[in-house]
């Protein structure tokens, strides 16, 4: 597998909808931002319907898929209910994701062990429609091989952990879970997954594992979102570009 010059930036809209969904009406539009961030360089969108559309809905996928020129990236968890709409709309992408309903965000990856059952028709049914499949799984050396097995032909590693230690202070643990990631990205490239990366970046995490030529792409929602509100969405996103294209440089 080629190591790419260019990491992709995947903007993940949820948290402009959760905005939206707190006070209700359509202000702010989620596909406007979506455009935004288009417009200020970012490689394609991510989208989050959840079962209980805490923020994302159903017309916003709809709406997403008509109308943004970039990738829609549709994340979803593996249930019948899901399937059916990623079959409808039919977006660049989907990544599976775990997801529980008492959770705030994501808290981890998938378990694509435990639930590699549940996980195979999934898989297939949206290869077989031409939707590139994504697991979001954590770089364990068992997650990622199961991931393969599955023919999945892309993972996403969940960063959280790491950058949650790296927030707290925890060196150790930091450290651990960074050469977790490493190495997990070069046995999924190894194995010929492609390799994106996810949850809790920001800015200097970002540019840090950009550094790793493995990793082709990086989905980042939550943090740019945030900063959005003191440096408007188009500048939050250009200095992300800019974060990752210096991480890059390294690689």
């Amino acid at each position: 597998m080629v190591k790419s010059a260019h990491i992709r930036l995947g903007v993940n809209i949820d948290h402009v909808a959760t905005i939206r969904n707190a006070r209700g009406g359509r202000h702010p539009d989620p596909v406007a931002g979506a455009k935004l961030a288009i417009a200020a360089g970012c490689d394609g969108i991510t989208a989050h319907l959840r079962e209980d559309r805490r923020h994302i809905r159903d017309d916003d996928i709809a709406r997403l898929k008509a109308e943004i020129a970039k990738p829609l990236n549709m994340e979803m968890a593996a249930t019948e209910e899901m399937l059916a709409i990623a079959l409808k709309t039919h977006p660049h992408a989907v990544c599976v994701v775990p997801e529980k309903r008492t959770e705030r965000t994501t808290e981890g990856g998938l378990d694509a062990v435990r639930q590699k059952a549940q996980l195979a028709p999934v898989v297939s049914a949206l290869k077989h429609a031409g939707i590139r499949v994504s697991l979001f799984i954590g770089a364990q050396p068992a997650q990622i091989e199961t991931a393969a097995a599955l023919g999945a032909p892309v993972i996403e590693i969940h960063t959280g952990a790491w950058c949650d230690a790296l927030m707290q202070g925890n060196a150790v643990e930091a450290q651990a879970e960074w050469q977790l990631i490493r190495a997990g990205a070069t046995l999924a490239q190894s194995l010929g997954l492609e390799v994106h990366a996810g949850h809790g970046l920001d800015y200097a995490t970002a540019e840090e594992i950009a550094a790793l030529p493995e990793i082709v792409e990086l989905n980042i929602g939550h943090f740019l979102v945030g900063e959005s509100v003191f440096d408007g969405l188009a500048e939050t996103i250009k200095l992300m570009r800019a974060a990752m294209n210096r991480g890059r440089l390294r690689a």
